[in-house]
């Protein structure tokens, strides 16, 4: 029997693959062998790009942004992936956003933002990533939630809704689309350093709070999120549908 964690081959699209999270999930699949193109926005691309040409892959990159993306654009999005690889097999949905804020003063156009990002950009790009891998009869789509896909955390009413909604459309998808071949699952990452957590770890009470509460006692990096990743996108999962995979460092197990 082979490696059933082996990529090589693959054609991997990574959403948000410049920096973080997605980063560290592009780098995880490039090391087992798979070529990945990925979204960015704000961050450079170049570096990721270079990191993953020498572990031997092909890269490509695409600046997307998604907020209050349609149709058109996410299968634009897919289209280049599949066009600049040869193919597409994998699509990783971790780009995301965070608004934090007493709800009672949140305007409706920040959390329709967080939710536009979250969630609607999710759906699309998984329904354009599905049409082709219904297709061809085979596919892995990842879904980033978080551990508030599961809670409901302090100030962040629409993150933690939508991290909650794409468990459930990682759920939805999996039952339509698990016969043709595809598998739909999610990762619920724990406190991560990113970009996303820098203000709770540059606020020493909220940090010690964090940790205290962690049983690992610190915070998750980047990369250690990418076996998950490596693992759903594998054969090694292809019994694994509507899965959520947590990696928290025992968060949610306090």
């Amino acid at each position: 029997m082979g490696n059933a964690f082996d990529l090589t081959g693959r054609k991997a699209l990574v959403t948000g693959g410049a920096t973080g999270i997605g980063e560290g999930i592009a780098l995880g699949l490039a090391a087992a062998g798979a070529h990945v193109a990925l979204t960015y926005r704000s961050h450079a691309p170049d570096e990721t790009l270079a990191k993953i040409e020498k572990l031997g892959a092909r890269g490509a990159a695409v600046k997307a942004d998604f907020m209050g993306m349609d149709q058109a654009a996410a299968e634009d999005v897919v289209a280049f992936a599949a066009e600049a690889l040869g193919g597409l097999d994998i699509l990783v949905n971790n780009a995301g956003t965070i608004h934090r804020e007493d709800s009672i003063d949140l305007p409706l156009e920040d959390w329709r933002r967080v939710l536009s990002v979250n969630l609607d950009s999710v759906w699309l790009l998984s329904q354009a990533a599905g049409k082709r891998m219904v297709a061809q009869g085979a596919g892995k789509i990842v879904i980033v939630s978080s551990v508030l896909g599961s809670q409901g955390g302090v100030r962040v009413p629409a993150y933690a809704s939508s991290k909650h909604a794409v468990i459930g459309l990682t759920r939805a998808l999996c039952n339509e689309w698990a016969p043709h071949g595809i598998n739909v699952n999610s990762i619920a990452p724990g406190y991560t350093a990113t970009d996303n957590t820098q203000a709770l770890r540059d606020d020493p009470g909220r940090s010690k709070a964090l940790l205290d509460r962690i049983p690992a006692g610190r915070f998750a990096e980047p990369e250690e999120i990418a076996g998950a990743a490596v693992f759903l996108a594998s054969d090694a999962a292809n019994y694994c549908h509507g899965s959520v995979l947590t990696v928290d460092g025992g968060w949610l197990a306090r």
